[in-house]
């Protein structure tokens, strides 16, 4: 029989709240797919736009609230703005997601 993990060895409940809102951040398709293409580049507003089949305002707004949870950096080129990835973790998190749902 195993033995019950102590309290005192669980992550705090105000972080796991912190998490649980993070995450919702990443659970839509496109974010997903966005997060695909940032780890492996930077890329601005219209690829991504693109890669995902939405017109360059819904990218915006996937990228702004991905950015607000830390996840995302924006550099701004001239007129262009270039997206990457800020949290190092995701990398983890999208290989977990494609282990198991990748083909």
């Amino acid at each position: 029989m195993a033995t019950k993990p102590k309290n005192s060895s669980l992550t705090p409940l105000p972080a796991l709240e912190q998490a649980a809102e993070c995450l919702k951040a990443l659970a839509h398709p496109h974010r997903l797919r966005i997060l695909q293409m940032l780890l492996r580049g930077e890329y601005a507003v219209g690829e991504l736009a693109e890669a995902c089949e939405i017109p360059s305002h819904m990218a915006s707004e996937h990228l702004r609230l991905m950015q607000r949870c830390g996840f995302l950096k924006a550099t701004k080129e001239g007129r262009f703005v270039y997206y990457s990835v800020a949290e190092p973790h995701l990398a983890s998190i999208m290989a977990c997601i494609e282990a198991r749902f990748g083909s």
